[in-house]
This record gives C-alpha cells, structure tokens and sequence, in this order.
C-alpha cells in the first residue's frame, strides 16, 4: 500500500513509535494528578488571596465605623441633633457615612442574631417614628432653658423593646419617658414593632437649681401635694401610664449590625443609629433571641 501511495506522488505520514506515545502519555497525566506538588501550590496561593481579601474587607468596615462615629462628633453629638443643631452639610455627611457602613454589613440574619438583645443608645435618628418625631419637634422649638432632650436609649429583650427617653425641663426638673413596645420577626431583616404603652415617670426636682422666681410657685405645688388623698399622691409618684396597646405599629428593616453598632431603616427610609451601652453578649443560640420567623 505504501508502494501504491508513492506511485500516486502521496507521501504517507510516518508513524511515531508506539513505546514513544505512551512515554508521552504517562507526561501529561504526571501533570494533572491531584497529589502533585503544582495543585497543592495552587490551593494554598487560593487560601492566601482569600484570606487576605477577607482581611482588607474587615479593615474597610472598622474604618468605616470609626469614620462614622467621627462624623457624629463633629455634628454636635446627640443634643445638637435632637436640637435641631446640626447644619444640612453634617446631615448628609452622617448620611453618606450610614451607607458607606451599611454595604458592609457582617450579619446576614440580624433579627435573630445574639446581638441584638442589649441596651443601645441612639446617635442619630430619622423622623419616621411618631414618637421620635413628636419629641424633636419639641425641642426644636423649645429654648435650651426650658426643655431638652438628654438621651435616648433603648432595652432590647425577649421580644421587647423599651424606649427611654431622659427629660430636663427648667434645667431643673428631671424627668423620664418610657415607651413600651413588642417585636415580632417578619423576616431575616424585617422585624415589626407594636406599642404597648407609655409611661411617664415622676419628675424628680433639683431645689437649688430652681429660678429664684420659680420657687414660690414650686413651694406652693409641693403643699398642695401634699393635701391630696394618699391613693392620688400614690398614683402620681408612680408615674402616669397611657396604654398604646392597638394605637400604632410600624415596620422597620435592621440595615446593620455588630457587636458595638445598630443600624435601622423605617418604610419611609429614615435610618436610627444606636451605639450598645452595655457589653456584648457571649456567642449564644440565635433561635433564643427572637422566635424565628415563619417563610
């Protein structure tokens, strides 16, 4: 046949040896088993490049927390805020700093993180809320020596929230308003809140800081206390309660959450930063916080 093909002016290809291809063979499957020294190489340079991603995304988010809490300190802190202090330029600098923090967020399903349940105070709050809105108003329009705002903080704990708003009125009066509510979980972010009541503490009077042209009238308050009935004067040193229970409820997404900040959003897209006061929680069963939500 070859005789044939170099009759025609063919040439037929020659053929390699067949001990040749299968040396070359066992090359190329040298080359692709896992155990090879090349695989583990690649692996451990993957490990390298994650970890290090990893870190670099860590160091962005405590930079941005502390960028955050900065911007909140040159806006006057909390009572230049609640005030009505604060400049349009802070306000959205804050702003711009919330949602630098937000997209990096490190907990995915916040509502039944062990994070949550603590005490928080807040930094920065929008005007969604009916009762956060009602008490800027307020204020805003309130001179400095007759009322302020002093704190705001918050009890999260088995399903509740009690809101504790600190009062001074005449720089002498002190007082406390509290704002009982029940949460249920809607989603892995979404969580729904519901008023049960509010509670108005009885003011506590600082005497020697009263005005010289307040006392007299402060002196004659106090003796006609006095000559109410015991069961009124108990009743008013318990504090004035007002039930809430059906009145109102709001929606509300947690944007984000670490051990140290809490960051929430309303329907309306105002956002509420909290700071914890107390320490964090130890690493507990997520379920025990709020009862999971049903999908």
């Amino acid at each position: 046949m070859a005789a044939a093909c170099g009759a025609l002016g063919l040439v037929w290809p020659s053929t390699p040896p067949l001990n040749s291809f299968f040396r070359c063979s066992r090359r190329r499957r040298s080359t692709i088993l896992p155990g090879s020294g090349g695989w583990r190489a690649m692996v451990q340079q993957q490990s390298t490049q994650g970890a290090s991603v990893s870190y670099a995304r860590e160091m962005e988010r405590l930079s941005a927390k502390e960028s955050l809490l900065l911007a909140f300190k040159d806006a006057g802190g909390f009572e230049s805020f609640a005030g009505g202090k604060t400049t349009e330029m802070q306000r959205i600098d804050v702003n711009e700093r919330i949602v630098g923090l937000e997209r990096l967020n490190p907990t995915l399903r916040p509502t039944t993180s062990p994070f949550l349940e603590g005490r928080w105070n807040f930094e920065w709050f929008g005007a969604g809320s009916p009762g956060l809105f009602a008490a800027r108003i307020l204020f805003e329009r309130s001179p400095a020596t007759l009322a302020n705002l002093l704190a705001l903080d918050m009890l999260i704990k088995d399903g509740n929230a009690n809101v504790t708003a600190n009062l001074n009125f005449f720089n002498s009066i002190d007082s406390k308003f509290l704002l009982r509510a029940k949460l249920s979980v809607e989603g892995p972010t979404r969580l729904k809140e519901e008023y049960v009541e509010g509670l108005l503490e009885t003011p506590t009077v600082s005497e020697q800081a009263i005005p010289e042209q307040l006392k007299a009238a402060f002196g004659q308050a106090t003796g006609a206390l006095q000559q109410l009935p015991a069961s009124v004067r108990d009743a008013f040193a318990n504090g004035v309660t007002v039930p809430l229970s059906g009145t109102f409820q709001r929606l509300f997404m947690i944007s984000y959450l670490d051990e140290e900040i809490l960051i929430t959003r309303d329907s309306m897209g105002a956002a509420d930063v909290l700071t914890r006061l107390d320490p964090a929680p130890g690493q507990i069963a997520a379920d025990s916080v709020i009862t999971e939500y049903e999908s």
